[in-house]
């Protein structure tokens, strides 16, 4: 971002607080920032303190004598590397959608061909509502970049998607829109599965696995990077949730069944969980030692989620598996593909410490062929991957 412009549009809404914190981050990355202040949005933050930080005047107003005495707008809208709405509220963007030119705002974005970022921040209905979702198909046909907002708790009480994603996540989507990089994958919904999952014997044991989590973070990462909504289901791990992701915290098998039947539909599901196959009916209390036999446990067998989503109703235009083998591994990961109903399998010999490690090797087994990936880091398969379901979508 060294020596780059952005113009930022500053919109109505409580989350234009983070405007400020981004405009500081645009500086430290060492971008030069033109603050351009809507009149609700200067109800939330001040000219002044969009100023200091940007070390910039900021624009209001249409109607300034001196800037527009020589057609100020038009200068202003293309003057810019890049032009950033955030928040882009649900008037800004159906204003952008429409040609409206009835305030500074809506006239820079109609007068410009610079590219332009929208981050939407709004109510979880408006952001849900068919009129939003029109313009948000409308702005994204003509060319602007549209980011998926985070889902969570709202400032007004009701939870759901419609919250300004971090600033992270924003900066992320600059550099990208800076470089040039396409989001081939914007508004489409990703479901991912990541991590082990936890069967509890007792309160105080559980049957486990050593997944970390590690490939099917970076895989959602890599999908988000692409512009996707990605619902990110997880088991246990110790991990950060991706910028952009949305994260739906589970332990048991059962639980995440129902976390991705919940999350369904989707344009695509990458069950990369290592999920345990059986699960057992937990004692009340904390199960004792004994002189004698240890307790019996009977193993029960738990529900086949990549299965179950690969033959469901609303199943994904793409369904994709993982197969962590020790033995025969193209053999077991190709039978899985049939049997699963799933349209690819990544399979990933286990039995040389691949669990919790940062690189791995893969093979991509479809109803085409095998694909050898080699050795590579596990965002390096991530990215790939991402990149041919882009390609595939």
């Amino acid at each position: 971002m060294q020596g780059k412009t952005i113009l930022l549009i500053v919109g109505g809404g409580i989350a234009a607080y983070k405007s400020l914190e981004l405009v500081r981050e645009l500086r430290r990355a060492g971008a030069s920032v033109t603050p351009v202040l809507t009149d609700g949005g200067a109800r939330f933050v001040t000219p002044l303190s969009l100023s200091a930080l940007a070390e910039a005047p900021v624009r209001t107003s249409l109607w300034d004598l001196e800037a527009e005495a020589t057609m100020g707008h038009i200068a202003l809208s293309r003057s810019a590397d890049l032009i950033v709405v955030c928040p882009a509220t649900a008037d800004i963007m159906a204003r952008a959608a429409t040609g409206q030119a009835d305030d500074l705002a809506a006239t820079l974005l109609l007068a410009t061909d610079t590219p332009v970022v929208m981050v939407p921040a709004m109510n979880v209905r408006m952001w849900l509502h068919p009129a939003t979702r029109r313009n948000v198909a409308t702005l994204r046909a003509d060319g602007v970049t549209v980011l998926e907002p985070d889902s969570g708790a709202m400032a007004c009480g009701e939870t759901g998607p419609g919250r300004l994603p971090e600033v992270s996540a924003i900066m992320a989507a600059i550099a990208d829109a800076l470089s040039g990089r396409t989001h081939r994958l914007a508004g489409r919904h990703m479901l991912v599965t990541a991590g082990p999952t936890h069967e509890a014997i007792d309160p105080v044991r559980y049957i486990g696995n050593r997944s970390s989590g590690k490939q099917g973070y970076a895989i959602a990462a890599a999908l988000a990077a692409e512009g996707a909504r990605v619902t990110l289901v997880s088991g246990p791990v110790a991990l950060a949730t991706p910028p952009g992701v949305t994260r739906i915290d589970v332990i048991s098998a059962r639980e995440m069944a129902a976390a991705v039947a919940a999350a369904l539909p989707a344009d695509a599901a990458i069950m990369v969980a290592a999920v345990a196959d059986w699960h057992v009916e937990p004692a009340i209390s904390k199960l004792k030692k004994s002189r004698g036999a240890p307790p019996p446990i009977n193993l029960v067998e738990n529900p086949d989620i990549l299965a179950t989503t690969g033959h469901a109703v609303n199943r994904p235009a793409l369904v994709i598996g993982f197969a962590a083998e020790t033995d025969d591994l193209i053999a077991h990961a190709t039978a899985k593909l049939a049997k699963k109903g799933a349209d690819w399998i990544v399979a990933n010999d286990v039995s040389e410490g691949v669990f919790g490690e940062d690189r791995t090797h893969v093979h991509l087994i479809t109803h085409a062929g095998r694909e050898d990936w080699g050795a590579a880091s596990k965002i390096d398969v991530a990215t790939r991957l991402a990149t041919r379901i882009a390609d595939t979508l």
